[in-house]
């Protein structure tokens, strides 16, 4: 009779913890690398690198990530590569429709409910494509407004492509985003998740707009458990480190983060008769696991 009362007990402790662990939802940001031919050339092309990428991921298997320099045929590519697991929203930023580069989200419809999605552009006039500010590229912010299936929790994602170049744009566009955010979370009361390459480190001050909002936070600075050996920006060198972390993860203040990782996964392909270690991209993506 004790056994069978242990065994229970067990049988109910297995349940309650998988359950508990259920309801976790994995997050990400990912810069795939947009497809050129210079690539290529160096052995990094996307023909070669997309295969690695949708195995990754699915082996990651996140409910809802980020994804930055998707050009139309990528997305096409990476939803054959994703054997259908995923659905995305985004637009095209040069003219809103399938031109430039998509700032991406990819959604797991089984676990995660699209209520509805948007975007807005960087610059001065974010309801139409331009330059923004001294930007050297047009940029674009795609968000969706999601329901989680599991907890019946909405939330907000967007995700994002800051400039490389225009500090000035880099700078104005935080401003914008932070006060979107702001909008749609009522102050942050709201559930919501902002991923993206910001091409700016935890060291900058541009870092501390979106830190010290009180709308946000860095799930790499408030993570229980954190695994992440290097920075996020790797130039396509498998034994580059850095400290600094590029592409990030913030969620509102009433997350939870259970875990954050950098993943450093790389492949092997021959060259000229040798077996040559080569990274899946020019950054590593980024995964938490956060509880609403």
């Amino acid at each position: 009779m004790k056994n069978m009362r242990r065994i229970t007990l067990l049988i109910f402790f297995l349940l309650f913890s998988w359950l508990c662990f259920a309801q976790s939802l994995t997050v990400g940001s990912y810069n795939i690398r947009y497809k050129n031919k210079e690539d290529s050339i160096k052995g990094n092309g996307w023909v070669v690198r997309c295969p690695s990428i949708c195995h990754q991921i699915l082996w990651e298997c996140p409910d809802i990530f980020g994804a930055q320099e998707v050009l139309h045929r990528q997305l096409l590519d990476m939803e054959n590569g994703l054997r259908g697991k995923y659905k995305w929203i985004g637009v095209g930023r040069d003219d809103g429709k399938k031109k430039g580069e998509y700032a991406a989200i990819f959604y797991n419809p089984e676990r995660v409910e699209l209520l509805e999605e948007g975007h807005f552009w960087l610059n001065e006039t974010p309801d139409r494509p331009a330059l923004g500010w001294d930007a050297a590229c047009v940029r674009i912010c795609t968000w969706g407004h999601f329901r989680d299936r599991n907890t019946g929790s909405d939330f907000y994602f967007l995700n994002l492509h800051l400039d490389h170049v225009g500090v000035t744009a880099r700078s104005e566009s935080a401003k914008l985003v932070m006060q979107r955010i702001t909008e749609m979370t009522d102050g942050g009361k709201k559930l919501a998740v902002l991923t993206g390459d910001f091409n700016v480190s935890q060291t900058n001050e541009l870092y501390t707009l979106f830190t010290e909002s009180g709308v946000l936070k860095d799930c790499y600075a408030c993570a229980s458990l954190r695994f992440a050996e290097t920075g996020t920006f790797n130039g396509f060198k498998p034994n580059k480190f850095t400290t600094e972390r590029i592409d990030h993860i913030f969620v509102t203040p009433a997350t939870t983060v259970e875990a954050y990782a950098v993943r450093t996964d790389s492949r092997w392909q021959e060259e000229d008769g040798a077996m040559v270690r080569r990274v899946l991209s020019d950054h590593y993506p980024v995964f938490a696991r956060i509880r609403f």
